[in-house]
């Protein structure tokens, strides 16, 4: 009974910092606004940043985004360290291809290896990669990031010295006149390796911090369909998922990789809606889906879209996800 009245308290403190009603985090961040939406990002920052982990992109952090009173984002997580490589809120994206991280499965226990939006880690020992584990970061590149009223730019540049580099720009914009969030990815090679790898962005919706359950729902395009199998109680009715019942607090999940998308780009299209909040989030991307998981607690829905990303030496790739909010008819 007691750790649960102290999860409701941190969740229920959380909801207070960030509709500032008790003191923000003391962390580097900018808040930004079109006059319909009101965002606030967490800026990247080694000494001081919100997210110093190794798992995900530092930058773009939405750690609050509010569109007509309701919240869309949040801290779904009970325990907080900047360490934690999942203590991280919002829309923020981590690059993983088939090996973990870039040169990963080419580096000796002792080596180094590329984390895109990170920088450069070392494999400690012969064991396969594992995305929740605190790699050592040796090297965290150079970073440049440019706040303004309705939009902020960030600039990450790494050199592993052994013809492994690149520019990373990355722009969080709130369109004039829009209920949407637009983030605008470029990847410039500036080395003479070859960049090859997959990216997603893992969302962590929380709409108006509601539990997941029966009236959260999530829509494609597409008919989904489980690739071995969709855990309980999620369940796949036609082109949308369901919930049969809310999922428990501690530790349940309902996840899958999924299949039955096309190789166009129309596909990129998914909703997720909480009817009993009233609202919904349409999220596009103007790449195809590479891969497709979905991952779900009882604090957050997450439809994960992955990117293939290909850029020869001196070659920028280029992609864009958009986010729009709305509320149910």
């Amino acid at each position: 009974m007691r750790s649960d009245r102290a999860k409701i308290w941190r969740l229920a403190a959380s909801a207070l910092v960030l509709a500032g009603l008790l003191p923000a985090l003391d962390v580097p961040q900018s808040k930004i606004s079109n006059g319909i939406l009101n965002a606030t990002i967490y800026l990247p920052d080694a000494e001081r940043g919100y997210y110093r982990g190794v798992r995900f992109d530092w930058s773009g952090i939405v750690a609050s985004l509010t569109f007509q009173g309701h919240e869309f984002f949040g801290q779904w997580f009970a325990k907080y360290d900047p360490l934690l490589n999942d203590a991280i809120m919002g829309p923020v994206e981590e690059f993983r291809g088939d090996q973990g991280g870039e040169e990963f499965a080419a580096a000796k226990p002792g080596g180094l290896f590329i984390k895109i939006g990170v920088g450069v880690l070392r494999r400690p020992d012969a064991e396969p990669y594992n995305f929740g584990r605190s790699y050592t970061l040796v090297n965290p590149g150079k970073r440049v990031v440019r706040p303004a009223a309705d939009h902020v730019d960030f600039v990450h540049e790494l050199n592993n010295g052994e013809g492994y580099a690149y520019q990373y720009t990355k722009t969080l914009l709130l369109p004039r006149g829009k209920a949407q969030l637009v983030i605008e990815h470029a990847l410039k090679n500036t080395g003479t390796q070859v960049i090859d790898t997959d990216v997603y962005n893992h969302d962590f919706y929380m709409l108006d911090h509601l539990p997941t359950g029966p009236a959260s729902r999530v829509k494609f395009l597409f008919a989904p369909r489980a690739k071995d199998k969709l855990t309980a109680p999620a369940i796949i009715d036609g082109n949308e998922i369901h919930y049969q019942r809310e999922l428990t607090p501690e530790h349940e999940s309902a996840a899958g990789a999924l299949e039955g998308f096309g190789t166009e780009a129309i596909d990129n299209d998914i909703r997720v809606e909480n009817t009993k909040a009233g609202i919904g989030v349409r999220e596009t991307g103007d790449q195809p889906i590479a891969r497709l998981y979905f991952w779900s607690t009882s604090t957050t829905v997450c439809p994960e879209v992955y990117v293939h990303v290909h850029a020869e030496p001196g070659k920028t790739f280029k992609w864009r996800t958009a986010y729009e909010f709305y509320l149910l008819k």
